[in-house]
């Protein structure tokens, strides 16, 4: 049986936590990453078929500078290094909805969460978007 992977993006210990054990719980695999350059390496390395990501993020200091790093940059450069699929994206922002919402939308997010999140409107997200089970039989690596 081959379990859906799920990448987890966000400065937020507590979140990346919390989320963490409840997808665990429900049967997906979890990969994490706590800034948005580990994102996208993350995205590459760990090949997952979602990605819950953040939208603001501390400036990127340790990869030498006050890189303005965002959740809109992180899926520009997702489109940029994708294969052949682009990975679906759920925007979770503690951030002003208002503000982000629809322009999360216009970006390719497939769904948009203010913090904090209900569980059970992110996890019928996550089902709609990669599929009714965590874990599918028989399904190829990668979705």
């Amino acid at each position: 049986m081959i379990r859906k992977k799920i990448l987890v993006v966000d400065d937020d210990a507590v979140v990346v936590k919390s989320l963490t054990m409840k997808l665990t719980a429900k049967g997906y695999d979890v990969a994490t990453a706590t800034d948005a350059s580990e994102a996208v390496s993350a995205a590459r390395r760990e090949k997952p078929d979602l990605i819950i990501l953040d939208v603001s993020f501390p400036p990127d200091v340790a990869h030498g500078g006050m890189m303005p790093w965002d959740g809109f940059l992180v899926m520009e450069w997702l489109k940029r290094i994708g294969d052949d699929k682009q990975c679906p994206v759920i925007i979770v922002t503690g951030g002003e909805a208002a503000k982000y919402r629809a322009r999360a939308l216009e970006a390719g997010a497939v769904a948009f969460f203010e913090k904090p999140v209900e569980s059970e409107a992110l996890l019928k997200a996550i089902r709609d978007t990669v599929g009714e089970d965590a874990a599918t039989p028989g399904a190829p690596a990668g979705k």
